[in-house]
């Protein structure tokens, strides 16, 4: 039986679940899904099928929300004997019908948990003589090459772990899935590792630079205190902040930034149009996904980037309604739009848009 396994944030397994069920099942692709509050992962099953066409689904994750990082299982391993760890991994990659002949790189990974803390130093020692291992025995190429597909040994704990694999055009590229980002010193608030994770993660290198185009114009609703407008000014853009308490002084002192107090709601640009639209205010989903689809269809915007605050239970649901309305009102324009949605690193209890205009 083929599974997948899907990483995530802790207290989000059910909207992971429900997520890689129904997107699965648009591929034709049927099962069921396992997991236990808090762990961290969701294990899907897939049904048995004559079908060899269905055995092995196209995992791209960065079309789904909640998944961090989404791998094929190869075998799970349990009771693992703790002085040999490497004998049952061995056995079970020599044995395993893989759809390539040698990976180009291993990792070694564990749930994004306080307890999954406790495996982090143990992963990165046990790195180093399993990849010697492989290499030895012929499973993983000489030198990393991240072009081959990448193999997962994903422990549970000490004595479990599943073993899987990633294609490099379907994977995150961050260990875990994973971005991790330094915060800056000089950034007034958090909030700014939220914008500049969805501009390193969610956008290609030729979409960055439309997006955030150097001398371009962009509104940043919500702004207060500037850390999603401190990330536009570091790519040499200039900001209208919207918002009716204060922008950090520094920020301000760099002449990129005009600050209007104002509501979000009924603001509107300055001449007319702007290159980028930001949102990081704390209203109703459907409301932000309504008012980012009103500024993109009358043109006052390019492209947007922009939060949807999720509510505590039917969190999948919620995005899905949002999303669907905001494809519905863009249907109305000749032009096509890249739209991707994800629960970032940085987030928290929010998903994060964004909107390219092709």
């Amino acid at each position: 039986m083929a599974s997948v396994l899907a990483y995530c944030r802790a207290g989000y397994e059910n909207d992971t679940a429900n997520e890689l069920t129904t997107w699965l099942a648009e591929k034709g692709v049927y099962g069921y899904p396992m997991f236990r509050p808090g762990d961290a992962y969701v294990l899907f099953h897939q049904y048995d099928t004559t079908d060899n066409s269905a055995a092995e689904p196209a995992l791209e994750v960065n079309k789904v929300i909640f998944a961090r990082q989404l791998i094929h299982v190869i075998k799970h391993l349990s009771e693992l004997d703790r002085e040999d760890r490497i004998g049952p991994i061995l056995d079970a990659l020599k044995t395993a019908t893989l759809p390539f002949n040698k990976a180009g790189d291993i990792v070694i990974e564990y749930p994004d948990t306080e307890e999954g803390k406790n495996l982090a130093k143990f992963c990165r020692k046990f790195l180093v003589p399993l990849r010697q291992t492989l290499r030895k025995h012929g499973l993983l190429s000489k030198q990393e090459n991240h072009a081959k597909p990448r193999l997962h040994i994903f422990f549970t704990d000490f004595d479990n772990c599943h073993l899987g694999y990633s294609l490099p055009a379907e994977a995150s590229e961050f260990a875990m899935g994973i971005c991790r980002l330094r915060f800056p010193s000089d950034a007034p608030s958090r909030s700014t590792l939220k914008l500049e994770e969805a501009l390193l993660s969610m956008l290609n290198d030729s979409q960055r630079q439309r997006v955030c185009r150097r001398s371009g114009r962009a509104v940043d609703l919500g702004a207060c205190p500037g850390g999603w407008t401190y990330q536009l000014v570091q790519r040499e853009m200039f900001v209208e902040a919207v918002d009716n308490g204060s922008i950090d002084e520094t920020l301000m002192s760099t002449g990129q930034i005009e600050h209007f107090a104002a509501d979000g709601f009924s603001y509107r640009p300055q001449m007319g149009r702007v290159d980028l639209l930001v949102c990081d205010m704390i209203e109703k989903p459907d409301r932000v996904a309504d008012l980012m689809g009103d500024w993109l269809v009358r043109d006052w915007c390019d492209h947007a980037v922009f939060n949807l605050k999720l509510p505590m239970k039917k969190r999948f649901e919620t995005v899905t309604q949002a999303l669907d309305a905001l494809h519905e009102k863009l249907r109305k324009l000749h032009d096509t739009f890249y739209i991707r949605a994800r629960h970032l690193y940085h987030d928290r209890d929010e998903v994060t848009v964004v909107v390219v205009r092709n």
